[in-house]
């Protein structure tokens, strides 16, 4: 699988690889199926995931760990999805916003993680090449997908705020494709906030001839 770390083309002085277009355009069109509550969303991110998990496996170990909890994750929101709890009345995925003890727990729990992560990767270099940002994408990534298994309204705001990191990061690592296609996320994920937002409202409203 080393075709995967070839060139694939250069633009604007920038090298980009197939696993890197592959990767991320496969994770891009997962993010499209997410906004439209569509159960494919799963396996596309697991498929995007075992693609980079193929291009960073025997030089990159640390990267290629991560695309196996990626993997897993996607595989548990798959299944999350898949068991018709978080269906609507008309058979979609239903979504809401998170109480506030959800939200103390993601923060908490994103908080840990990133020192956890980071101090790990700070330990052992040869696990990531910016630890610190690199732990708090990596963490917010998985915050943002559990948030999004359970039909969170906040798994949109995660992902705005792993944008705020991954942009820069991207570029700064030239990894330049990952950079623009993070762009394209952050367009995404504010219409897709906009979707969900609009969709957990009307869910919370009362239905028609009940009383106020």
């Amino acid at each position: 699988m080393n075709w995967l770390n070839t060139e694939a083309f250069t633009a604007f002085g920038q090298h980009i690889k197939w696993s890197d277009m592959a990767g991320n355009t496969i994770g891009l069109v997962a993010l499209v199926l997410g906004w439209r509550r569509s159960l494919l969303t799963w396996p596309v991110q697991f498929l995007s995931g075992l693609i980079l998990f193929a291009a960073f496996a025997g030089h990159l170990t640390g990267s290629a760990g991560k695309q196996v909890v990626v993997m897993v994750v996607a595989a548990w929101g798959w299944w999350q999805w898949s068991r018709g709890r978080q269906r609507s009345q008309d058979g979609s995925i239903a979504v809401r916003f998170a109480t506030w003890r959800e939200r103390a727990l993601m923060a908490g729990g994103a908080l840990v993680g990133t020192l956890a992560v980071g101090g790990l990767f700070t330990a052992y270099p040869s696990l990531s090449w910016d630890p610190w940002p690199d732990a708090y994408i990596f963490v917010g990534t998985l915050v943002a997908m559990y948030a999004q298994a359970r039909g969170m309204v906040e798994f949109w705001f995660a992902w705005l705020l792993v944008d705020l990191v991954g942009v820069p990061l991207n570029f700064t690592n030239g990894y330049a494709f990952s950079g623009f296609v993070y762009v394209i996320y952050g367009a995404l994920v504010l219409w897709g906030l906009r979707d969900w937002w609009l969709r957990s409202r009307a869910s919370e409203s009362p239905l028609e001839g009940a009383p106020a």
